[in-house]
């Protein structure tokens, strides 16, 4: 018999004959949920008209239905990205993503991070690199009782609170790609001071050369900010070089179709006067021609589980599924490489 009144979740329950609990866990659409239970206790649900209150269960729960994601990144794709794998992992779900771009420089920044996420009450948040790799961000998640998780390029917390790539390791392959082909002078475009992203590129750039014996002149490193305009300033510089280099990496694909323009203006053609590699294996590194090697970043697949870390504890510890936090990169091989040419 239903209680007199609006339906309550215990009416649910009961004529479900199921707990309090499961029926939670349909209204919060849990993507563990036994599929013949789920269709039982919302078939109870469209009987009998119950209609959860979601502000009701904010207050209970003391927080809102809302994951943060926290970033100050000039590559609008990795951010995009970043959002489409988040998304994906909260599809079905009552959860919202709410984005908040921050200035890592200011002297504020942790203040400001302290008031989003005091004042939006998240369930969780996820922090972009570089801010992930500042510990003081951890820190004031651990004091505020807030889940979290950061993204890396290496190892930066347990593997509850991390997604990471093995950024050092497929640099190191790519540059060893150039070498088994016959190229000594390479030249690198490389990240943004302040990016464990850039050190880490860098540090498997320089492994690389160090293991096969060649020492790397300074002129042969350029600095870029993972933009365009500053990638092509790079490019432009190496490029100016007598002997200029004969192959390039590039610490991100926006850096490399940068140095794609560069050759190209230059009357140089790609690969047969210059070898090019970027990183990340965005949408422009298949799309300009020639198609660009890359190494492919699984960017959505960290964020689709950096989502999925966060909700877990929201649908129950005995429901929870061990997430991944070490994704790692690969190379792909496209037509911007070949072997230097002999003059």
């Amino acid at each position: 018999m239903q209680s007199q009144g609006k339906p309550t979740i215990n009416d649910v329950a009961r004529l479900a004959g199921v707990s309090k609990k499961t029926v939670s866990r349909v209204i919060n659409r849990s993507p563990l949920l036994n599929g013949s239970t789920r269709a039982k206790v919302e078939a109870v649900i469209a009987e009998i008209g119950y209609v959860p209150n979601v502000q009701a269960r904010a207050l209970a729960l003391r927080h809102n239905f809302l994951i943060g994601l926290v970033h100050d990144n000039p590559n609008a794709q990795m951010v995009m990205n970043v959002q489409a794998g988040m998304l994906e992992a909260m599809r079905d779900t009552e959860f919202e993503l709410i984005v908040r771009p921050i200035d890592r420089g200011s002297s504020t920044m942790l203040q400001d991070i302290r008031a989003f996420l005091e004042r939006q009450r998240l369930y969780g948040v996820m922090f972009l690199p570089p801010v992930s790799e500042n510990e003081m961000v951890a820190d004031l998640c651990r004091e505020l009782g807030i889940r979290y998780v950061r993204m890396g390029s290496a190892t930066l917390d347990s593997a509850k609170h991390m997604v990471a790539s093995n950024d050092a390791d497929v640099v190191r392959d790519a540059v060893k790609h150039l070498l088994s082909l016959g190229h000594r002078r390479i030249g690198l475009i490389a990240g943004p001071h302040g990016f464990r992203s850039a050190r880490e590129r860098r540090k498997g750039f320089e492994e690389a050369l160090a293991e096969a014996g060649i020492k790397l002149p300074r002129s042969l490193i350029a600095d870029g900010n993972y933009t365009f305009e500053t990638g092509l300033a790079a490019a432009d510089r190496l490029l100016d070089l007598s002997p200029r280099p004969t192959a390039i990496f590039a610490s991100n694909d926006e850096m490399a179709a940068a140095t794609l323009h560069a050759a190209m203006r230059r009357g140089m053609t790609v690969p047969e006067n210059l070898s090019i590699i970027g990183f990340d294996d965005t949408a422009i590194a298949s799309h300009i021609w020639p198609p660009m090697t890359t190494v492919h970043w699984p960017i959505i697949s960290m964020a689709r589980s950096a989502a999925l870390k966060l909700l877990t504890d929201f649908f129950g510890d005995d429901q929870a599924v061990e997430e991944p936090s070490l994704f790692p990169s690969t190379l792909i091989h496209r037509a911007s490489v070949a072997p230097p040419r002999e003059d």
